[in-house]
């Protein structure tokens, strides 16, 4: 039994052995197991912004004949040249001179009173005759009465030709549809201003009938002209033109008026007043009248047959509705000259002449 007891004891030594030596030592450290991840997923792309290309917007040019691009022109007038003195009138000298307007020679009939200017210059007034057929219009055959009114009354007087009129220069295109006569006057208003013995702070106007629509517009566009009387004067907007002005007198159609006018082209190229008030807005000056640069005396016989009546009534509210003055005359029975009342309307114009520019 002993020996059995012995035998077991060393078969159990020898078990505990082989352990021992297969046991890692207790000191020696387990490293982890690093675990790989894999992924068969492609990575996105960056993100991509797309910012989209601008539209191109034109700004959209003004018509030549709206009154934003005609305040937008150039008018440097020039010198007066003087080309030879005419008869003198009773109190004052008459000349035939000459200044340029867009590089064109535009001819008028210039006077000037006697004796020395006042202190600053003498008073001016560029004179803006109405529609005469340009091929039988001459510089000293019309409207002699009227300058010799206001010459005599100690104004100098600018009665200029408009482009294509006489010997001046250039194209008669009509004052309706086209720039032209309207440059003319700006630049004729800077070239009286450069005459020696003129004050260019004491510039007017005076217009009859298409001259009264170019007065009107120049008030509205230049500050240079302090005060203007029109008579009988084409001052209403496009709108009435077009639908309200129905002549029944002897008028003479001008060169714009033949073929296809600016009537026709307008409505073609922008539509009726009704389809886009905006541009007939944008050419008429009756929509500018807060920016009148002076007062304004108007003179209408109620017999006109030429040009409404109804123009000179509207136009006089409307100035007055925007705060500015509008003197208006009515002269009964009387025509578009306003013969029948000529002197009382002169002096009437003289007078309001006065009351601004002495």
């Amino acid at each position: 039994m002993k020996k059995v007891f012995l035998i077991l004891i060393t078969i159990a030594l020898l078990v505990t052995a082989c352990a021992t030596q297969v046991t890692a030592p207790a000191s020696t450290p387990i490293l982890p197991v690093e675990t790989a991840t894999t992924t068969n997923t492609v990575p996105p792309p960056p993100s991509l912004t797309f910012t989209p290309a601008p539209v191109a917007t034109a700004t959209p040019v003004p018509h030549p004949m709206s009154i934003a691009a005609m305040r937008a022109g150039d008018y440097p007038g020039s010198e007066v040249t003087i080309v030879r003195e005419l008869d003198r009138g009773l109190n004052y000298r008459r000349y035939y001179a000459y200044y340029l307007s867009e590089g064109l020679k535009i001819y008028a009939l210039l006077t000037i009173p006697n004796g020395d200017a006042p202190e600053g210059g003498w008073p001016a007034i560029v004179f803006n005759h109405g529609y005469i057929p340009p091929d039988v219009y001459r510089t000293t055959e019309r409207y002699i009465a009227y300058v010799d009114e206001i010459a005599k009354a100690g104004y100098v007087v600018f009665r200029i030709d408009y482009r294509g009129h006489d010997a001046s220069e250039g194209e008669a295109t009509g004052a309706y549809g086209s720039p032209g006569y309207q440059i003319d006057v700006l630049n004729a208003v800077a070239s009286i201003k450069q005459l020696a013995g003129v004050n260019p702070d004491k510039i007017g106007m005076w217009g009859h009938s298409m001259g009264g629509y170019l007065t009107l517009r120049t008030m509205v566009i230049s500050n240079d002209v302090k005060v203007g009387v029109i008579w009988a004067g084409v001052v209403a907007s496009y709108n009435d033109l077009l639908y309200n002005w129905r002549r029944t007198g002897s008028f003479t159609p001008s060169p714009s008026s033949r073929g296809v006018g600016w009537r026709t082209g307008w409505i073609e190229s922008y539509g009726t007043p009704e389809d886009n008030p905006v541009f007939w807005d944008s050419v008429s000056a009756t929509s500018y009248l807060t920016d009148l640069s002076g007062p304004l005396e108007l003179h209408h016989g109620t017999l006109d047959e030429d040009v409404p009546l109804a123009f000179s009534l509207r136009l006089a509210e409307l100035a007055r509705n925007a705060g500015k003055v509008a003197n208006l005359y009515t002269y009964e029975g009387d025509n578009h000259n306003i013969s029948k009342y000529f002197s009382t309307a002169m002096q009437r114009t003289i007078a309001f002449f006065d009351s601004v520019l002495k």
